[in-house]
C-alpha cells in the first residue's frame, strides 16, 4: 500500500467504518423488512419498525466501539450514549416512516425501492447526529482547570 493510500485511510478512519457498518446495517435493515413484508406478509410500517429495532442495536454497539472509538462503559456513560443514541435513531426512525408513508401508501411506489432511498437519508442524518450529539469527544479538563 502507498504510504499516500496509508495517510488518506487513517485521515479517514471514521468516515471508512461509517461507511462499512452504516451498509451493514442498511442490508439488515433492508433485508429485515424485505423479510417481514415479502416473506412474512407483515404490513408496510410494522415491518419498517421490526428492521429499525434490529439494525439500531447492531449499529449502536458498532458505531459505540469502531466507529466513534467510545471507550467507557461506566454506567453513566453507558446509560447517556444508549439513551442519546435512541432517541436520535427513534427521530430518524419518524422521517424514515414518513417518507415510506407518501412514498409507498400514497404515492404508490415501489417499497423496495423507497426503503433504500429512505435508508440513504437516514444514513446521512445518523452519522451527524451519532458525531456531534451521541459520540461526541468530550472536553478533557487542561492544567490549569485542574489547579
Amino acid at each position: 500500500m502507498s504510504e499516500k493510500l496509508r495517510k488518506l485511510i487513517i485521515k479517514y478512519k471514521e468516515q471508512i467504518l461509517y461507511v462499512v457498518f452504516g451498509g451493514l446495517t442498511t442490508l439488515i435493515n433492508w433485508g429485515t423488512y424485505a423479510l417481514c413484508c415479502d416473506v412474512m406478509g407483515i404490513p408496510n410500517l410494522p415491518s419498517v419498525a421490526i428492521a429499525w429495532i434490529l439494525s439500531v442495536a447492531f449499529a449502536f454497539v458498532t458505531n459505540k466501539i469502531w466507529v466513534f472509538e467510545s471507550r467507557s462503559f461506566d454506567r453513566k456513560t453507558l446509560l447517556r450514549e444508549l439513551w442519546t443514541f435512541t432517541s436520535a435513531r427513534l427521530a430518524t426512525l419518524l422521517l424514515d416512516m414518513g417518507i415510506m408513508y407518501l412514498a409507498v401508501n400514497v404515492m404508490g411506489g415501489n417499497h423496495l425501492v423507497w426503503k433504500l432511498i429512505s435508508n440513504v437519508i437516514v444514513i446521512i442524518l445518523n452519522y451527524v447526529l451519532s458525531k456531534l450529539v451521541v459520540f461526541r469527544k468530550q472536553d478533557k479538563p487542561d492544567e490549569e482547570d485542574k489547579k
